[in-house]
């Protein structure tokens, strides 16, 4: 068997992670260094292994191998984004194929060849093996066969070691509530994302994924991720820092979809078709500009926030998190689309994350929170994160048939004009009037308002 050690950045004199190997081969077996520039392959392109063809990838990557030199792989080596690995004979009871296939010094090229990560690395390894197997001599002079196992390391080698203990780490999670797991929730996954460059150097994350069930989650995330912080530094030989929950709840995202019958749109001066297309380019202008996609977002959330607020939710964390989505590409756009189906209906789209629950929190306490989810006739948070983007999809649809139409001022003075009419003392019936006039004046002030009352006032002595 080889020696092959790896020492990680946190470890060394300058910061970097180094991998040595002795390959242990026959005597008089040459090796040579090989270098490999990057490439891309046309379409339908394989490759030929030391004993098998299979499909090759789009783009390879640059390597650097050492390797004996009548196989096609490596015993180890390394490539243009430090990826390095090296491969272990391993001798086991397990029967070993000596049909000729993949060998391990083929998988090793091969990974390095298509992965920009140790991860990526790994997930090409396994690839492979679970579609072509592992199989053929690997000796020079004698016939040798054997498994493989493989060392991998690049400059973040921290987030697989993370991944390998995935196990250990959802297992500590759920101890932290084992109600939720009873109840069929808990960690059911873990995510380990590195980010190379912010102002205070690399940092990594690490993502617990919770089934929450019917609850909003925070206080049993918080709970799990401040319990497992400890060992994850402890493996990662790292520390740790934040704790704690993010709003952007991806995992937990909501669907709804409209659809308007164009004659349903018409109104006393415009058509149906006429609204419609007027809808449609009010939907691709916010989809296009953060001025408009900001407003345009505005009047989703103002029906989705008031459901929210009436069950006990949080309004600010939906907030949050439903912005978040909308910029999740770097730009922000719409949450929501509006298109022209084949028969001229109008069709609308919203996708958004809602993490809202039916237990626990304010939902459980307080009682028209309580009412309101008994109106609502919901059973599970899911149902009611539908009925919230159904809402905020309506009341979207309701702001762009206004702007297409009559233009939103003239429902917002209407308010306004009311507003006014009640801050000037007009009460009952009087408000109504006060609030004509000032809308047909277009004269919408507190002391016209005052002015018009006391003209009413005074014709009714």
């Amino acid at each position: 068997m080889c020696d092959t050690i790896v020492a990680l950045g946190n470890v060394t004199a300058d910061g970097v992670t180094i991998l040595g190997k002795n390959s242990d081969r026959e005597p008089n077996e040459a090796h040579h260094l090989l270098r490999l520039p990057a490439a891309r392959h046309p379409p339908g392109s394989r490759v030929k292994c030391t004993y098998l063809e299979i499909p090759q990838v789009e783009q390879t990557y640059a390597v650097l191998l050492a390797k004996p030199f009548w196989i096609w792989g490596a015993e180890m080596g390394a490539n243009e984004h430090g990826v390095a690995i090296g491969n272990e004979a391993v001798f086991t009871r397990v029967p070993y194929d000596k049909r000729p296939g993949l060998i391990g010094m083929d998988l090793l090229r091969l990974a390095l060849e298509r992965g920009r990560t140790a991860r990526e690395a790994l997930d090409v390894i396994t690839g492979l093996l679970a579609e072509y197997g592992q199989g053929g001599n690997c000796g020079f002079k004698h016939p040798t066969y054997y498994h493989n196992s493989f060392l991998i390391a690049d400059p973040h080698s921290a987030a697989v070691a993370l991944l390998a203990a995935k196990a250990e780490v959802l297992a500590l999670a759920n101890q932290q509530d084992p109600l939720l797991v009873r109840v069929g929730g808990g960690a059911r996954d873990m995510e380990v994302h590195v980010l190379e460059h912010t102002a205070v150097g690399a940092m990594v994350v690490v993502h617990l994924i919770v089934d929450v069930r019917d609850a909003m989650g925070a206080n049993a995330v918080n709970t799990m991720a401040e319990a497992v912080a400890p060992r994850l530094a402890e493996i990662a030989r790292g520390e740790f820092r934040l704790r704690i929950i993010s709003n952007l709840a991806d995992k937990r995202l909501v669907h709804a979809r409209g659809v308007v019958p164009q004659e349903a749109l018409a109104t006393g001066t415009l058509a149906g078709e006429q609204v419609v297309q007027g809808i449609v380019e009010a939907a691709a202008f916010a989809a296009a500009d953060p001025y408009r996609a900001a407003t345009h977002n505005k009047g989703i959330m103002n029906g989705i926030d008031a459901v929210v607020m009436a069950t006990g939710n949080d309004w600010r964390a939906i907030e949050a998190g439903a912005h978040a989505y909308a910029a999740r590409s770097g730009l922000y756009p719409s949450l929501s689309t509006w298109e022209r189906d084949a028969a001229g209906n109008l069709v609308g789209t919203l996708e958004l994350p809602l993490a809202v629950g039916i237990v626990g929190g304010a939902t459980k306490v307080h009682p028209t929170a309580r009412v309101a989810l008994k109106v609502l006739g919901v059973k599970t948070a899911r149902e009611l994160a539908e009925v919230m983007a159904a809402v905020g999809l309506a009341q979207n649809l309701a702001a762009l048939r206004a702007l297409a139409t009559e233009g939103i001022q003239r429902g917002h003075m209407a308010l306004h004009a009311r507003q006014m009419a009640i801050a000037a003392g007009a009460t009952g019936e009087l408000v109504d009037v006060v609030a004509a006039r000032l809308v047909r004046e277009k004269r919408i002030r507190l002391d016209r308002a005052g002015e018009i009352l006391r003209e009413l006032q005074g014709a009714s002595t």
